[in-house]
C-alpha cells in the first residue's frame, strides 16, 4: 500500500492519503483525516464512475506527489470580521489512470489548522468529454454519532444517528464525534458542477457519501468543487471558523467594490406609493438603508406574460398605485435604497435586459425569487446571474432553496441569500438554534427577522428577536418582516394594527445595530439549546444571547473588552412587568473587561447587549 501523510499548520489535523486494494481491485484512492490523534474519518474510499462506464475508483498509480504552504490574509467587503487569515498546507498527488490513458487525475488536498479540504481535476488531452455519473467521495466514522439533518435548504432540522440519515441529507452535515468533538461536512466553491447532497452508504456503518444531484458535464482542464471536513473542540468553534469555506474560494473579482454597501431593509409589501415612501421615512428615522419591493410589483410572479421591465402591480396583491421611478427618486433624496425583488421566471427569459434597465433607474439591488438549484446547468447559471449583476453594479440575495459555498469572496455583490428556515416559517426557537450551528457554517443567510407579528409572542419572545439579529449574521439584515410603518395602507395612520411597527423604547437597538463586523467571538453554544455570540463594530460591541425551550441563567464575561477602559451596557431583557407590549426591559450599567453579566433566560426567550467605550473616556 502506497500513502502519503501531510499535517495542518498547527499540527493537530492529519490528512492521510493512500492507493489500496478494495474488492480485489489495486491501486484504489482513499482517505482517512485525524484530529489530535483522534479519529475523525476512516478510510475512506474516493473516485469517480463516468455514464461510458469507465470507473475512476481504482486502477490508479501514482505518478509524483507536490507539497506547498500558504499564508496570507485578506480583507472581506462585508464579513463577520475585518480580516480573515488564509494559512494551509497543500499536497497535489498525480495520478495516472488506468482506464484513461496519457491523462492525469490530480488530487489536491489543503489541511487548514480549521478542517481539511480536497478536489480532483481532470488534466490532459485525451478525456475527450468529461461525463461523471457519480462521485464516489466517502465519509466514513467510527461508530454511529450524533449529528443534525435536514432534507431541503429551507427544511427543520432532526437530531437524529448516523445510521438514521436518508438520501438527499443537506450540506453541512454537523456531526457529534465524541465528546468535545465536532465535525462538519460540506462543499466550497460549486460553481460549475451538479449540487452535492449527503446519502447513506448500504455497504457501509456510519458512512455517508457524496450525492450529485444530476450528471456533470465539462471539459479538460476541469476541476471539481472541494469536499470539506470542518473539524473542532466545540460547535461554537466550528461556527467561529466558518471563514474556511471563504478561504476555499477565488479572491475578490470586482476592482472597484465601493458601491457593495450592507445594511438594514425593510420590506415593502403594500405595492404602493404610499406605502414606499412611508418605507423610506421609516427608514431615515430609524437608521435603516434600504427598502425592499416585494414580489408583486412587476405583476403575478408566477406568470410567464409578468414583464419584469415595467411597473404593473399584481392586482391579487394590491390594488395600487404604484409610481417606482418616483420612489426611487425619493428614496435617492433621503439616502435609502431601493432593492427590488424578480421571480426566476422573469429572470431567466430577461436576465441581458433587466439588470442595465434596473441600474438606470437607480436601484441598488436584486432580490431573486424561487431559483432552480441543484443540477449542473442550473448552478451554472446562477453564478452567472451574479457576475452579471456585478456588471451592473447590482447587489444581489438569492432567496428560497440556494445554499452559499463562499463565492461571495469571489463575487461580495453576492451580499446574503436564504437556504433557512427563517421567521416566516413558524417554527421552535431550537430549530433556529440547531440551524446556527449547521446552516450558518456556510455563510451569510437572510433569516427574514420578524418583530411585532404574533408569531413572536408564541414562539420566542422579542428580547430574542433582538438578539437574533446579532447572532444569524447577514449584511442585508431583513427586519420587521411582516410589519408596515404607520402611514402606509393598512395601518390606520395609528399604529394600532397588529402589523404596524410601534415605537417602543427598545426599536433603539435596531437603529444602532450594523450588519458586518471587525471581530466576532461565540461564547456560548449547545446545539438546540442556547448561543451567544459577541460581534465588534469599531469601539461598540453587541452582543445576542438566545435560549431554547429549557428556562436557563448564563453568565458572560466581558474579558473581549479592553483592560483599563470603561463601558456603557445597554441591557435588553424579558420582562413580564414592563408595560409595553413587547415587554423589553431596557437596564443600563458600567462595566469593564472584568465584568460577568449573569442573564435569566426564560424558555424560548433573549437577552441583547449593546456595549460602547463611557462619555468622556
Amino acid at each position: 500500500m502506497e500513502k502519503w501523510e501531510m499535517v495542518s499548520p498547527n499540527g493537530e489535523i492529519l490528512f492521510h492519503f493512500a492507493l489500496t486494494e478494495q474488492g480485489g481491485k489495486s491501486g484504489c484512492p482513499s482517505y482517512r483525516i485525524d484530529y489530535k490523534g483522534r479519529p475523525v474519518i476512516l478510510d475512506s474510499p474516493l473516485g469517480f464512475r463516468m455514464e461510458d462506464g469507465r470507473d475512476f475508483t481504482c486502477g490508479m498509480t501514482v505518478r509524483e506527489a507536490a507539497f506547498a504552504e500558504g499564508d496570507s490574509v485578506w480583507q472581506p467587503v462585508c464579513g463577520e470580521r475585518r480580516q480573515v487569515r488564509d494559512r494551509y498546507r497543500e499536497m497535489n498527488v498525480t495520478l495516472a489512470p488506468l482506464q484513461a490513458p496519457g491523462c492525469e487525475l490530480i488530487l489536491r488536498v489543503r489541511a487548514y489548522d480549521e478542517g481539511a479540504a480536497f478536489c480532483w481535476s481532470f488534466r490532459g488531452d485525451g478525456w475527450g468529454r468529461i461525463r461523471i455519473a457519480s462521485e464516489e467521495t466517502r465519509f466514513r466514522f467510527a461508530g454511529d454519532h450524533k449529528t443534525w439533518a435536514t432534507y431541503t435548504a429551507q427544511g427543520a432540522y432532526l437530531e437524529t444517528v448516523l445510521s438514521e440519515v436518508k438520501p438527499g441529507c443537506e450540506r453541512p452535515l454537523t456531526i457529534e464525534v465524541d465528546h468535545g468533538l465536532y465535525a462538519a461536512l460540506a462543499e466550497a466553491k460549486l460553481i460549475d458542477y451538479a449540487r452535492m447532497k449527503f446519502a447513506p452508504d448500504p455497504h457501509m456503518p456510519y458512512c455517508v457519501k457524496s450525492d450529485l444531484s444530476g450528471e456533470v458535464e465539462a471539459e479538460a482542464p476541469f476541476t471539481t468543487p472541494w469536499r470539506v471536513v470542518m473539524i473542532a473542540d466545540s460547535p461554537g468553534k466550528l461556527l467561529e471558523n466558518n471563514d474556511l469555506i471563504l478561504n476555499l474560494n477565488d479572491p475578490c473579482a470586482i476592482a472597484d467594490t465601493s458601491w457593495i454597501k450592507p445594511g438594514k431593509v425593510l420590506r415593502e409589501v403594500t405595492l404602493t406609493t404610499q406605502g414606499g415612501k412611508a418605507c423610506v421615512d421609516f427608514a431615515v428615522r430609524h437608521k435603516l438603508q434600504y427598502v425592499e419591493f416585494d414580489a408583486g410589483w412587476y405583476g403575478p410572479e408566477n406568470d410567464d406574460a409578468s414583464d419584469a421591465a415595467f411597473v404593473s402591480v399584481d392586482p391579487a396583491r394590491s390594488d395600487g398605485p404604484l409610481d417606482l421611478p418616483e420612489v426611487i427618486r425619493y428614496a435617492e433624496e433621503r439616502g435609502i435604497g431601493i432593492i427590488l425583488y424578480v421571480n426566476r421566471r422573469a429572470l431567466e427569459r430577461q436576465l441581458d435586459d433587466l439588470f442595465p434597465l434596473y441600474r438606470k433607474w437607480g436601484v441598488k439591488g436584486v432580490k431573486f425569487g424561487f431559483v432552480n438549484v441543484g443540477s449542473q446547468y442550473w448552478t451554472r447559471w446562477l453564478h452567472k446571474a451574479v457576475r452579471k449583476a456585478a456588471e451592473h453594479r447590482l447587489m444581489v440575495d438569492i432567496h428560497d432553496e440556494y445554499r452559499p459555498t463562499g463565492y461571495s469572496r469571489t463575487y461580495p455583490n453576492l451580499l446574503t441569500q436564504e437556504g433557512i428556515r427563517g421567521d416566516e416559517e413558524i417554527q421552535p426557537n431550537e430549530n433556529t438554534l440547531t440551524i446556527l450551528f449547521t446552516r450558518m457554517l456556510l455563510g451569510a443567510a437572510d433569516n427574514t427577522v420578524c418583530y411585532f407579528d404574533s408569531r413572536v409572542d408564541r414562539l420566542s419572545s422579542h428580547a430574542y428577536q433582538l438578539a437574533k439579529s446579532v447572532v444569524m449574521y447577514s449584511p442585508w439584515q431583513f427586519l420587521y418582516w411582516y410589519d408596515r410603518p404607520v402611514g402606509s395602507p393598512g395601518t390606520g395612520g395609528a399604529g394600532k394594527e397588529k402589523r404596524a411597527i410601534q415605537e417602543v423604547p427598545e426599536l433603539e437597538f435596531f437603529d444602532e445595530l450594523v450588519t458586518v463586523w471587525e471581530e466576532t467571538r461565540v461564547l456560548h453554544g449547545v446545539i438546540g439549546q442556547y448561543a451567544t455570540v459577541a460581534r465588534r463594530d469599531g469601539a461598540r460591541w453587541f452582543v445576542g444571547s438566545m435560549n431554547g425551550g429549557q428556562a436557563r441563567t448564563v453568565k458572560i464575561p466581558l474579558d473581549f473588552l479592553n483592560r483599563g477602559e470603561k463601558y456603557e451596557v445597554y441591557l435588553y431583557t424579558d420582562d413580564a412587568a414592563v408595560s409595553t407590549p413587547t415587554k423589553v426591559r431596557i437596564g443600563k450599567m458600567t462595566a469593564d473587561a472584568d465584568t460577568v453579566l449573569t442573564i435569566a433566560l426564560p424558555s424560548r426567550g433573549g437577552a441583547a447587549l449593546r456595549i460602547a467605550p463611557a462619555s468622556g473616556k
